[in-house]
């Protein structure tokens, strides 16, 4: 396994600031963020959280459909939604919850073991180990027919 690595360059003071955001892949490559993309309604660049949602919905999903192989059950599809809840507390910021949704296809599995394996990768993903200091991750799982 090799270190992933991302890097950021700020200009500017608080509030008036301006920052890039880059990706080794490339994915994100000088995307914008500020002040107004994180705590106002700019959409024109995104923010810490809603990187850290795309991030645990997309560890989560594969430690998921992971899990489901080997226990026997291909997922044919799978998608997740992660909502990131930063509040202001204690004269600073915290991520005070997580919410993870997951639809997802699996023929053959029954609501039990969906929910047990759904519970299991929630638990297990590397990214849900990380913030385990957030209060609360909570998770709904629907399995679709």
């Amino acid at each position: 396994m090799s270190d992933k690595t991302a890097s950021v360059h700020w200009e500017g003071r608080g509030k008036k600031g301006v920052g890039k955001i880059s990706t080794q892949t490339d994915a994100l490559k000088s995307y914008p963020y500020g002040y107004g993309s994180r705590f106002e309604d700019d959409r024109r660049g995104t923010n810490p959280e809603e990187l850290l949602a795309a991030a645990h919905a997309a560890c989560f999903t594969m430690a998921f459909s992971f899990a489901c192989d080997a226990a026997g059950f291909a997922t044919t599809a799978v998608d997740t939604q992660a909502s990131v809840r930063l509040v202001m507390k204690g004269g600073g910021f915290l991520i005070e919850h997580i919410d993870l949704r997951l639809e997802a296809n699996v023929p053959g599995i029954d609501e039990a073991a969906f929910q047990k394996i759904a519970a299991g990768a929630k638990k297990d993903c590397p990214l849900s180990k990380a913030l385990a200091a957030v209060p609360e991750i909570s998770l709904s799982a629907v399995l679709r027919k």
